[in-house]
């Protein structure tokens, strides 16, 4: 009062009620703090109360702090958004022209110059969403990126739901095609689409030959609807993701910076926090610690309780936000390194990605197994993976049994159940096992798998009994998010309500959105009783789109499994080469099998027995197929990629325990530049560590060379 200085009245406020201190209690005595109980004063007050703990002021002075000042500085602030609304996406200049030119272009390549109506209703309904909506740019970088790549020798493989653009396909900027099934000729471009729904995807179309000109058609086609992508408006703002080789990726983020300037291109934000399964060990140890006994029902509620905090901050793995010429960072959101590496050259923004979404461009440049794989067999066998086939019955088979491996006569059937290991997203125990009770025969039903393993509430206790009681078979269970829009329309409903239908299931409303209104669309349209109530058990759906994508890579890699084993497995197993146990894959499947068997019962096997046994099921069916290993050799080894003698792997330096990447490059220089006169030269050249070198010995790598110098000069003398 004296200096006429306002005075607001506040509290110290962590979590909003009172009952909630237990949570934060929780959490500060796992992390060691001393005074963790002390959280009684930390809620949310109400006025009433905040007007009870200010009484001694008066009830005019204390009205005036707790209500009266507050207010005057709110009043005195004007509106403010954190965040700008609208996407400020980069302009790229002629990029409406170019989506338009170029997608034309390929699309007349595959269909003629005449297009048939379906592709050209299609293609021009995409075009006006694109354009029209500001977002040619985005095409036209992703389409530059991807260019990129492929000039450096790596495909680029989409993901996500970008697949479901047939403008993307165009493009080039997606390998999926989401047009109805249907025959293409690449001769004298006659088609043939399938409207009527039978056909779930046009790589499941039998051998045909054109009725024109005899060439052997080609089937394509997946039968998605755009509207998943980008809305049933065509409005929403499009999200394309990549997936670059991992061997590229940092050069494909390299070319980003480069392409938009440093200071306009930022790693993506992101926040972690407490996952249930750690929240649910902070209260184990809290309740432990202090001898507490309390039901099932209330530790889940004292887990759910801590679960969602705050952590630290991070970055996106592959997600790159492009601040658009004109601006800077700072109009949109703080930059900083990110808490979980601070020694590192890396800006990330301090806002989550998540937050920035519909207001920067994100850029998801991921970096993926799959082109790393098309690299090296391309490279092995001179084979483009444009020209594999994607319908091969041989392939196929491998999802329904390992017969056309040929394995040798005495192979541990429960170790190889199917043909699947080292195929991408097939190889896992828990698709393996859906795959089996699935027994898929089409291409479409292996899209189905993928959606069925990454979707959350649609396997168990749904799909999985509707196939096992013969309800449905995996053709016509729901798998992905797609499929309920396009079953719905086929059966004859709007496409409108069929995309609401959609958009509920896939995030998991449908239990509690589902009105009347659907209701009676549902009554209007015949659909089944089983087809609605295992929509409302669905929790979160995979896109049609991402499920063909990895589908596509599978098959295509399965091709050179069943044609090209030895340099199947050389590529598939550089992945794997850190977990090779190589004394246990040398002395053969014998001893891979009981190694096997030994990881696989121990219930307390540390994370690293469990990449060791993934790469050892992988051996197992290789050594089943005839091909052995070979030892490690100073003059035949290459640092970290498989060599093929005579169809057997030679394996490389890496291979060898402790034996580092950067080290096996080192020791591969020296020794190819022949510079070097014994072993001890060799390992002072090259930086190599005594234990590395002892291992290599024990193998005898460098069998013929002498051990130091001296010894080489006695011999010569």
């Amino acid at each position: 009062k004296k200096l006429n200085k306002p005075v607001i009245a506040a509290c110290d406020v962590h979590f909003k009620d009172a009952r909630d201190s237990i949570f934060r209690e929780i959490l500060m005595a796992g992390q060691g703090y001393k005074d963790a109980s002390n959280q009684a004063p930390l809620y949310f007050r109400t006025t009433e109360e905040m007007l009870a703990e200010f009484a001694y002021l008066g009830e005019a002075l204390a009205y005036e702090v707790v209500v009266e000042n507050p207010n005057k500085i709110a009043d005195g602030i004007e509106q403010v958004r954190p965040i700008p609304d609208k996407m400020h996406a980069p302009v790229v200049g002629g990029a409406e022209e170019e989506v338009r030119k170029f997608a034309y272009e390929r699309a007349r390549e595959l269909y003629g110059e005449q297009l048939p109506e379906v592709v050209e209703k299609r293609l021009e309904k995409e075009l006006a969403a694109i354009i029209n909506n500001g977002f040619a740019g985005l095409y036209i970088i992703a389409r530059k990126l991807i260019k990129r790549s492929e000039e450096s020798g790596y495909l680029v493989a989409s993901r996500g739901s970008v697949g479901s653009s047939f403008a993307a396909t165009a493009l080039g900027v997606s390998e999926v095609n989401p047009l109805l099934p249907h025959y293409r000729c690449s001769g004298c471009k006659y088609s043939r689409f399938f409207e009527d729904g039978a056909v779930q995807s046009g790589f499941d179309l039998p051998p045909e030959n054109c009725p024109n000109c005899n060439t052997a058609l080609t089937g394509d086609g997946h039968d998605i609807p755009f509207e998943t992508f980008m809305g049933f408006k065509g409005d929403k703002s499009p999200d394309i993701d990549l997936n670059f080789s991992g061997e590229y990726q940092a050069e494909a983020h390299k070319h980003t910076r480069k392409m938009f300037g440093e200071d306009y291109v930022f790693k993506a934000g992101t926040i972690s926090t407490i996952q249930s399964k750690n929240a649910y060990g902070f209260v184990k140890k809290y309740l432990d610690e202090r001898d507490i006994t309390v039901n099932k029902a209330e530790i889940n509620r004292l887990v759910k309780g801590c679960t969602g905090v705050k952590v630290t901050t991070g970055q996106h793995p592959g997600g790159m936000m492009v601040v658009p010429e004109g601006y800077e960072i700072y109009d949109f959101a703080p930059i900083q390194h990110p808490a979980d590496g601070k020694e590192k050259d890396i800006i990330t923004t301090h806002f989550s990605y998540k937050a920035l979404d519909e207001t920067l461009l994100k850029l998801d440049l991921l970096g993926h197994d799959v082109p790393t794989l098309y690299k090296h067999l391309e490279d092995m066998t001179g084979i483009k993976i444009a020209d594999v086939p994607t319908s091969d019955k041989k392939v196929m088979s491998l999802f329904i049994s390992a017969d056309a491996l040929r394995l040798d006569s005495d192979y541990d059937p429960g170790l190889i159940p199917l043909g699947v290991y080292g195929l991408p997203e097939f190889g896992t125990e828990n698709t393996i096992r859906v795959t089996k009770e699935a027994k898929p025969k089409l291409f479409s039903d292996l899209v189905q798998i993928s959606g069925l393993t990454h979707g959350e509430g649609i396997w168990q206790g749904n799909a999985q009994e509707l196939i096992k009681n013969k309800t449905c078979t995996i053709s016509t269970v729901i798998g992905t998010r797609d499929n309920i829009m396009v079953y719905l329309m086929h059966k004859g409903m709007e496409a409108d309500m069929a995309f609401k239908i959609t958009e509920i299931t896939r995030k998991g409303g449908a239990q509690q959105y589902f009105d009347e209104e659907i209701y009676k669309a549902f009554e209007a349209c015949n659909i089944e009783e089983w087809y609605i109530e295992s929509c409302k058990k669905i929790k979160y759906m995979f896109p049609k789109a991402h499920a063909a994508a990895y589908v596509t890579g599978a098959v295509k890699l399965g091709w050179f499994k069943i044609n090209y084993p030895a340099e199947f497995y050389a590529a598939v197993l550089t992945k794997h080469t850190e977990n090779l146990d190589i004394d246990c894959v040398l002395a053969g499947k014998e001893a891979v099998r009981q190694r096997i068997r030994e990881i696989s019962v121990n219930q307390e096997a540390e994370p690293k027995d469990k990449l060791v046994l993934k790469a050892l099921f992988i051996v197992y069916e290789m050594l089943c197929r005839g091909i052995k290993f070979l030892p490690v050799r100073y003059n035949k080894s290459d640092a970290a990629r498989y060599i093929i003698e005579d169809g057997d792997l030679r394996l490389p330096f890496l291979t060898i325990e402790s034996c580092g990447e950067n080290a096996a490059k080192r020791m591969k220089e020296v020794i190819d530049s022949g510079d070097f006169i014994s072993i001890d030269d060799i390992k002072t050249k090259a930086g190599i560590n005594n234990t590395v070198m002892e291992r290599l010995n024990a193998m005898d790598a460098f069998g013929g060379l002498p051990q130091s110098a001296q010894l080489s000069l006695f011999e010569l003398l």
